[in-house]
Formats: C-alpha cells, structure tokens, sequence
C-alpha cells in the first residue's frame, strides 16, 4: 500500500469527495426491496480519544451504560446486504431515529421488519403512509396488540448477520476516528468489502 500517508491522504480525498458512498450506492443498487430489516448496532469509542473541544460540532458520541458510544443505524434487503446506513449518539433510542432512517430509502410495497423498539405509533404510521407493511412485535405493554408474522420476523437475524459481518473489521468495531465523516466513511469501505465478496 506505500507509506500510510499517502495512504489516508486518498482516504481522506474519497471520503470528502463521497466516492466511497457513491461506489457503496452502486453496488447495493440492485437491493432486492421485498424484505427490509431495521436495526442498530453500538460501537465502543476508544478510550483515548478527546472527542469534545470547545467550539467543537456535536459528534454521534453519546455516553451510555458501557461509556462512550456510537451506533450505527442500519437497513438490509432481503439478502442481508446493506441499503443504508446513519450515524447516532450511542444514547439516543432507536426510534428516536427510525423514521429519518426508513425516509432515505424508498421503502413502498415493501415489509419493515424490526425488533419491538420500533414499534411505536409514529414509526407504524409513517410505514402506513408509505404504502408498506411491517412485521414488528408489539410490546408486553402495548394497549391494543397487534398481530406479528412470526414465521417472516425470523428473516430479521440477516441485519443481525450484517453487523457481525462488518464487526469483522477492527476499525468498525471500536471506533479511532475522531471526526463522524472519516468513520462512515469506513463503515462503506468495509461494506463495499462484504459486497463484492
């Protein structure tokens, strides 16, 4: 690879550029869209990172339980590859995010599958109105269950496979870069990586 300056200097350059998106957006094109799974995953912030500076931008770094974290905000097709990724604060809910998430893929005649964090009012609606279906769980405490498709619901282990898949990476795993831009960046770079395998 030559020295690792010349090295991040080309990293650097596809990653302000969004070559690295674009090719990720080329290659998950073809999505089979029938299925689609929704689910974050956290990942650990190294330790001795300074991730606040005064003035800084707010970064997706949030403290949780297990400390410093970021998570990834993920939906798969069909095949378990990947159609979209977001970055969040490892603190903030998942359904904070969801309808953000599901409104940067086109996800009409499709079915949204996610665990039972999903299923609040807003995320259901919104899937409605898009002219799909989920197959979400409702919560123990839920005033008016629904009915879940539980033989379809166990389609949604491939995000879970997807996560492990792209946990391979070291650079995934725990999170080195400071800046948000340079760690999505990677998130794509490693996603194109199990894409073209």
């Amino acid at each position: 690879y030559g020295k690792w300056q010349g090295v991040y200097t080309w990293f650097r350059k596809w990653r302000d550029e969004g070559i690295l998106e674009e090719i990720f957006r080329i290659l998950s094109a073809d999505a089979d869209m029938e299925n689609l799974s929704i689910d974050s995953t956290s990942v650990k912030v190294h330790q001795k990172r300074k991730w606040r500076k005064k003035g800084d931008k707010p970064k997706s770094v949030g403290r949780s339980r297990g400390g410093l974290n970021t998570k990834i905000h993920t939906i798969v097709d069909g095949l378990g590859n990947p159609v979209y990724f977001q970055l969040s604060a490892g603190n903030i809910n998942d359904s904070t995010v969801a309808v953000d998430v599901l409104s940067h893929v086109d996800i009409s005649k499709s079915n949204v599958l996610g665990d039972k964090a999903y299923g609040t009012n807003e995320i259901l609606d919104y899937i409605q109105r898009q002219d799909s279906e989920y197959t979400i769980p409702p919560k123990a405490n839920t005033v008016n269950p629904w009915r879940c498709d539980w033989p379809l619901y166990k389609e949604r282990h491939l995000v879970e496979c997807f996560f492990q898949k792209l946990k391979w990476f070291r650079r995934v795993a725990t999170r080195y870069d400071k800046l948000d831009a340079s760690f999505l960046a990677f998130v794509y770079l490693a996603s194109i990586a199990i894409l073209v395998k």
